[in-house]
């Protein structure tokens, strides 16, 4: 069997599907670029392609299926790069994969402490030589509460590394884990966004997700509040969020995603326009960290995505799509 491999990354994911491609039997089609219309030939005699978090349109998802391909596999947890309805249309299986759970909840909790104690001014201050004090007096978490949004396998992961802090935890989730039920106290999502200091999210980009964050519920939060946001940029509605921030009704914010994202990550676009207003003006924020949506990139997430890009479609696992993280 073959698979091709779109966006192949020499200097980490090389050895992975080498390593794996071997253990699996199957035959690996390197390709570094994104897929295209004009690229998606070379799949050609595949069973399957793996992508990641770039665009697989409904004219690419047509190519493919005149190549043969029976399934897209994403390389990655969220799917919303990829147009549904075209592979419903073409008859084309849709996997995502799951991951080391402790890559992004470990990072979470490094965002969640770096904003409390305003690692950003302090790190620019020292850059330039500014040891200073004022302006740069933390909080410490254990005084706060802290509500996680989405707890599936990642924002239990999240409550469980919390746990140790001795801050007080809510959880909001319309299916109730038990393990979640165990360490936080399950409350409405507009419970958790009036009493909590600090929120961070880990759903899934749905309807139901969509603009989560928007002015009327930040109206809800309290005033000063901590908004970490490791899942999808369209959980927050920029605008919003930006005249939350510079009104001071949003206190501190950390974000390793944003709305419109795709193609800028994971580009290197050193003094040129990235083209993108919003992200622009959050990056030079002193209370606002800007990632580059890394929080997944640990060498175990990147040897649990490949291998389970494979598995997927080698055991024809998924029909359109798998949630991986529930």
């Amino acid at each position: 069997m073959k698979i091709a491999a779109y966006n192949y990354r020499d200097f980490d994911e090389a050895f992975y599907f080498d390593k794996f491609g071997k253990q699996y039997g199957v035959e690996i089609i390197p390709i570094r670029e994104a897929q295209t219309v004009e690229n998606a030939r070379l799949a050609e005699g595949c069973e399957g392609v793996s992508i990641i978090t770039q665009p697989a349109t409904e004219e690419i998802i047509k190519a493919w299926k005149e190549a043969g391909v029976k399934h897209i596999s994403t390389r990655t947890i969220g799917y919303d790069h990829i147009d549904l309805e075209a592979a419903k249309k073409y008859e084309m299986m849709v996997s995502n994969v799951t991951y080391s759970t402790g890559s992004v909840a470990d990072y979470t909790v490094m965002l969640i402490l770096m904003a409390l104690r305003r690692m950003k001014s302090i790190i620019k201050r020292a850059e330039g030589m500014d040891y200073s004090l004022p302006g740069n007096i933390g909080r410490e978490i254990r005084d706060l509460t802290v509500g996680v949004v989405g707890t599936g396998k990642i924002g239990t992961h999240v409550l469980r590394n919390l746990s140790g802090f001795g801050c007080k935890l809510l959880a909001y989730d319309p299916y109730e884990n038990p393990e979640a039920a165990s360490i936080a106290k399950y409350v409405s999502l507009e419970e958790l966004f009036s009493d909590a200091d600090v929120i961070t999210f880990h759903t899934p980009a749905t309807e139901s997700s969509f603009h989560m964050v928007n002015a009327e519920s930040m109206k809800k939060m309290k005033d000063g509040v901590v908004i970490i946001n490791t899942a999808r940029g369209s959980i927050i509605d920029t605008p919003a969020f930006l005249d939350a921030l510079e009104s001071g009704k949003v206190g501190a914010a950390a974000l390793d995603v944003i709305e419109n994202e795709l193609g800028i990550f994971y580009g290197d676009y050193k003094y040129k326009n990235i083209s993108h207003r919003e992200m622009s003006i959050l990056k030079d924020l002193p209370n606002v960290l800007m990632l580059p949506h890394m929080a997944f990139y640990t060498e175990n997430a990147i040897s649990d995505m490949v291998e389970h890009s494979i598995v997927h479609i080698l055991e024809k696992d998924g029909n359109i799509i798998k949630m991986a993280d529930r």
